[in-house]
């Protein structure tokens, strides 16, 4: 009964850890599928997976396949979130992947929630304390220790992977932290996978636009026909736009946001083993410092 009564006061904190743990591990499925089959097919079908997944499972819970329940609050501010998240800012993180990989790449994304407080501070005019301030410091600290290196005699700093990679990851995180911000204006309430279900429709058509801009069309073709592609795009889209993201909306309705993203953004950490035993990668200790570093500001940030 005691047991309950924890877990039950405990629902937001559990449910950012189990994003940041499905978040970690789709990143892997997204990559290994991008690479075969290009980043903007993936974004386009983990869509309709994602779209399919959750509606299937707000029919049975809801009554709902559709969220016809929402009211105009709800679809105007999490179409913008759908719009900037799942478009914008998954555009930039899904080519990331395949430049950087998962591991650099979530670990770029340990800088949203710092971000999220500077807009906040900038166009909110919120208010962010000295620790805040530091919180933000040691973050960038600990990403910069991973993605630049300097030899020695050397007098200036380079970096350790492609600086095209890195910048879409920047900007996939900035668009995560706005996306985020629109989200929780936009729930209001509203049921949190219905609020994703809105969110992976403004995404779907926002990534229908730009195809017929491009004229891609033959790229998803030829993703629709590589089966194993398919498969990794559609246990990728369990993990991200059906549980993942669900569940950190969950998490935004049980917790305060600084929680919520501070324990989220350990992914660089729980990436680590995978990226080790999957890929076989050498990760020296200054990564694992540098990611340990990148968590631990959020940390000082949000809840100092």
């Amino acid at each position: 009964m005691r047991n309950e009564k924890l877990i039950s006061s405990k629902i937001g904190e559990i449910a950012a850890l189990t994003t940041a743990i499905c978040w970690a591990v789709m990143g892997m499925f997204f990559e290994s599928a991008g690479k075969r089959v290009g980043s903007l097919a993936v974004n386009f079908i983990r869509l309709v997976f994602g779209f399919l997944f959750i509606s299937i499972f707000t029919y049975f819970v809801r009554g709902h396949f559709f969220p016809v329940d929402a009211t105009l609050h709800n679809w105007t501010w999490l179409s913008i979130s759908g719009a900037i998240g799942f478009f914008l800012g998954d555009l930039f993180l899904f080519q990331a992947y395949i430049e950087i990989g998962t591991r650099i790449s979530l670990l770029i994304l340990a800088s949203s929630p710092p971000l999220t407080a500077l807009l906040g501070f900038i166009f909110l005019k919120e208010k962010v304390s000295i620790l805040g301030v530091l919180g933000m410091f040691v973050t960038f600290l600990g990403i910069a220790l991973v993605i630049l290196s300097k030899d020695t005699g050397e007098r200036k700093f380079k970096f350790t992977h492609s600086i095209k990679g890195l910048i879409y990851a920047f900007l996939g995180a900035i668009g995560q932290s706005v996306g985020t911000i629109f989200s929780k204006v936009g729930m209001n309430g509203y049921n949190a996978f219905a609020s994703t279900q809105i969110r992976i429709i403004s995404g779907f058509f926002s990534f229908v636009i730009l195809f017929l801009f491009l004229n891609r069309w033959s790229d998803l073709k030829e993703a629709l026909k590589d089966k194993r592609a398919m498969i990794l795009i559609a246990v990728g889209a369990i993990l991200g736009p059906f549980l993942g993201v669900s569940l950190q909306l969950i998490s935004l309705q049980y917790t305060t946001a600084g929680v919520s993203a501070t324990i989220i953004s350990i992914m660089p950490i729980i990436i680590i083993p995978f990226s080790i035993i999957i890929y076989k990668e050498k990760i020296t200790a200054k990564e694992i410092l540098g990611a340990v570093l990148s968590v631990l500001g959020v940390g000082v940030l949000f809840l100092i």
